[in-house]
């Protein structure tokens, strides 16, 4: 019973010790939104919103247990690397980097790589029903075969 007691001390004083480790949770200015620069229609911003915004964007919601070493970690790493990959709050406006992004989300989406099953497992309202995979999708393509057209035409 000895052994139990210094073992659960022992976590404790870790645990505790961890949370002096935090990483700072940023939400920098929004530069160029991209919702407001691509104005899909409202389902199709409301899917964005909801499955791509907290980790994709400078509006990231960080929850109680973003708070809580090591978890925080591991949700400050993903956001920051999110970010880094496609950020939703520094939306280009050249319309061929635009386009660029605009393709790459449409894969993701339909590759199912996003968003991750990870973060979908505890955030429901950011699973994707077919549905709004699919308008995503259509709207995604649309944009892009839109911007390609105005480049043509420049």
């Amino acid at each position: 019973m000895k052994k139990w007691k210094r073992l659960l001390l022992a976590v404790l004083v870790l645990f505790a010790g961890a949370q002096l480790f935090n990483p700072a949770r940023t939400n920098p200015p929004v530069k160029n939104d991209f919702l407001t620069a691509t104005q899909p229609p409202a389902a199709v911003a409301a899917s964005v919103r909801a499955a791509c915004y907290d980790c994709h964007s400078h509006e990231t919601v960080w929850p109680w247990y973003a708070h809580v070493a090591p978890v925080s970690w591991l949700i400050v790493s993903d956001t920051t690397e999110g970010r880094e990959h496609l950020n939703l709050s520094d939306w280009p406006t050249e319309p061929d980097r635009a386009i660029k992004k605009l393709d790459r989300i449409n894969e993701a989406v339909d590759d199912r790589e996003m968003p991750p099953k990870k973060y979908t497992l505890i955030h429901a309202n950011a699973r994707l029903t077919e549905t709004q995979r699919k308008e995503i999708l259509d709207w995604t393509d649309a944009a892009a075969a839109k911007l390609r057209a105005t480049t043509t035409n420049q």
